[in-house]
């Protein structure tokens, strides 16, 4: 299932906007800042597809009848763009376990390239719900990679793709690799890419807009 939130105005709306303005990405704590909220937001939305349970909590004055989630996720990133919005969803679930994995493109030509994994910290994650966070998601294959080395620790029941921009096709190419129950929560859907596998309108790299442009 897909869960495209530019498609209802709203704040969020505001967010995704300023991180692709070329003149507010001068500024990468704003640029920082923005991917945190836009994934605490993402992490908002997709908590409502996760299962709860009725507790009684004691206040002051009595007992309050709350629901709260059963279990907390797994929330996985993809190492260096993915930490800004890893942040976020901790924010929100703060006391998941995290998996870090790093993927990276090796040009052999301007247009030909490879994506290669290299590092991977993860729990176990048999029967447990899985959340990766990537800014961009231009091809897919990154993730779809991704996904396939954490199943080395075990298989998800459930996973949560959150990324701030996706184009068609790489969600075309996820839904062929992750399991059919796989929802993705979208900040935007993009229709285009270069010959270079850069989406337009995109924002650039996010990785060099969050941290510094790389060697």
């Amino acid at each position: 299932m897909i869960h495209d939130l530019s498609k209802t105005n709203s704040i969020f709306s505001t967010f995704v906007a300023e991180i692709r303005d070329q003149e507010i990405q001068k500024d990468p704590l704003r640029f920082r800042r923005n991917l945190e909220r836009i994934s605490e937001i993402l992490g908002y939305e997709l908590s409502k597809k996760l299962e709860y349970k009725d507790i009684e909590v004691t206040t002051p004055l009595g007992i309050a009848e709350m629901s709260v989630m059963k279990e907390q996720p797994v929330l996985a990133t993809i190492l260096r763009a993915g930490l800004g919005m890893h942040q976020g969803l901790l924010n929100y679930f703060d006391r998941a376990e995290s998996a870090f994995i790093s993927a990276y493109r090796k040009h052999t030509t301007a247009e030909d390239f490879e994506i290669y994994v290299e590092y991977l910290a993860s729990p176990h994650l048999d029967n447990r719900i899985l959340v990766i966070s990537d800014p961009m998601l231009a091809t897919g294959s990154s993730m779809g990679l991704v996904y396939k080395a954490l199943l080395k620790q075990g298989v998800p029941k459930k996973t949560f793709v959150v990324s701030a921009i996706a184009t068609t096709d790489a969600i075309d190419h996820l839904r062929t690799i992750l399991p059919d129950n796989t929802e993705y929560y979208l900040g935007a859907v993009d229709t285009e890419l270069t010959a270079q596998s850069y989406i337009v309108p995109g924002l650039g790299d996010a990785g060099d807009l969050a941290f510094g442009e790389k060697c």
